[in-house]
């Protein structure tokens, strides 16, 4: 139960009031309407005007304090949904339960789920500024967008000239003391791969095997931290077994959302009788060697069995072969480093979901990059190889990166502001993950964008966190800006 004294012992009060309202509230992508509709009425109240856009987008307007009508209108912009994962056998509903929090060592986290921290704090601040009666600054809009976990539908739809600000203040990213000037940009890469279905073998019996306890992670920021990919690691153990033992496979799955890094997978097979004991032998001694090699990165890894009902039917003997050499086979991690920026992913992808069953088999390759020309090859060659092995593959859902421009103003200013509050100058980065600004910006050429946030750990995984004390850094900051910004 999320209870009402956790919060009120936290600053700033207002933005952790409405972080709270964002825990109770579902709100997985495309299920925002609940949460909508909340803050249309809460708006209602304050007499802000807001409305609803086409693509399901929330905007509200504030307007600016006496004697800063002519400043330069200011967006503040964050997303609404979040990534829902839970750890294995916890029983969360996404859909009904609020998130349960728990506050540690100067971190607010969700133990089991993840928090919703990203992008909920980003939403909170905005709401807080809107509520300020003591705050000065310029024209507000406060864009807050659906459905930008699952595809940025909702930036994809905003219509060109919704936006009538100069600078946009994007408030989704998760590293404190940083101003994000760039990101990169995506595509979606559906593959299908034919799995012919046979009759199981006669007199086999079922083992359902599962690779579990994966740290995960967001696919972009964390894909260069070497944690264990659990879909890759399955196909490539089985890959191992079957030089020495016969199984036929009936379902392997795993990953449930494309942007999220896939902490587990099953697979559903079928042996003799005779084979099981020693085939579930072999998996201990790799359980082992797993642990060892991903000790650091993934420390509650584990490999499990559990004797299985078996099926009528199962995936061709072949086709299971072709369509395990060509998954593992196929691009996966970091596939470049920026020359431009140290330390910094270029070009990446991920492998998420996969639905395996006799008949099809189905997946999904997320390519980042922060030149868009750099991801569409790597998305091109991932068909081919899906091609190539007899399948199908759509190239789908492209959205471009966010090019920093070196001359804004904007920068320049919030530079200042920044160095002037605490009196070192803030690190100037981009950012390995799809932020909306990209697509804003094709809609909107002459808006000039930052994007900034406190420190949040382990988005798009369960145990999310993010650290208090930065979020009061950001709220100070975030006022500092809007007052010094409509001068």
């Amino acid at each position: 139960m999320i209870t009402a004294p956790l919060f009120d012992s936290l600053e700033p009060r207002a933005v952790w009031r409405h972080f709270a309202c964002l825990c109770a509230i579902p709100r997985a992508s495309k299920q925002e309407a609940a949460l909508v509709a909340h803050l249309l009425d809460w708006a209602r109240q304050r007499g802000l005007p807001a409305r609803v856009d086409a693509a399901g987008n929330l905007i509200l307007t504030k307007p600016a304090s006496p004697g800063r009508e002519q400043a330069p209108g200011i967006v503040l912009q964050g997303h609404l949904d979040m990534v829902c994962q839970e750890r294995s056998g916890h029983g969360h509903d996404f859909s009904r339960d609020p998130i349960q929090v728990e506050l540690e060592d100067g971190w607010l986290l969700a133990r089991h789920t993840t928090l919703g921290a990203d992008n909920g704090i980003g939403v909170a601040l905005a709401l807080a500024v809107l509520e300020d009666e003591n705050l000065a600054h310029g024209p507000l809009e406060v864009l807050l967008t659906v459905d930008e976990e699952a595809g940025m539908g909702g930036a994809r739809g905003l219509s060109p000239g919704s936006l009538q600000g100069r600078y946009l203040l994007n408030l989704d990213t998760e590293e404190w003391g940083q101003f994000y000037l760039g990101c990169a940009g995506g595509v979606d890469v559906e593959a299908s791969l034919p799995a012919p279905a046979v009759p199981a073998p006669a007199g086999w019996s079922g083992l359902e095997v599962t690779l579990d306890g994966l740290s995960g992670g967001h696919s972009g920021i964390d894909i260069h931290t070497s944690r264990g990919h659990a879909i890759r690691l399955l196909l490539d153990l089985l890959q191992e077994l079957g030089f020495q033992y016969r199984f036929a496979v009936a379902e392997l799955e795993g990953g449930t959302v494309r942007n999220a890094l896939p902490r587990s997978a099953t697979a559903r097979l079928l042996l003799t009788p005779q084979q099981q004991a020693a085939f579930i032998h072999a998996l201990s001694r790799i359980e082992a060697r797993l642990r060892q090699q991903y000790g650091q990165t993934d420390p509650a890894l584990q490999l499990s069995t559990r004797p299985w009902a078996g099926s009528a039917m199962v995936v061709e003997a072949g086709a299971w072969k072709k369509i395990a050499a060509t998954l593992s086979r196929a691009p996966y991690g970091v596939a470049a480093m920026s020359p431009a920026f140290a330390g910094v992913v270029e070009t990446s992808n991920n492998l998420a979901p996969l639905r395996l069953q006799p008949g099809r088999c189905e997946a999904v390759f997320l390519v980042r990059s922060l030149r868009d020309e750099a991801r569409d090859a790597l998305a091109g060659h991932i068909a081919e190889r899906i091609r190539a092995a007899g399948g199908e593959a759509h190239i789908l859902g492209s959205y471009p990166g966010w090019e920093p421009r070196p001359d804004s103003a904007l920068q320049a200013r919030c530079q200042a502001i920044y160095q002037d509050l605490y009196g070192a100058p803030p690190g100037l980065q981009v950012i390995h993950a799809g932020l909306e600004c990209g697509l804003i910006g094709l809609g909107h050429p002459a808006l000039e964008m930052l994007s900034f946030g406190p420190d949040i750990r382990g988005a798009h995984a369960p145990g999310e966190r993010v650290r208090v004390a930065s979020v009061a850094q950001c709220w100070t900051l975030l006022r500092c800006l809007l007052d010094q910004l409509s001068l």
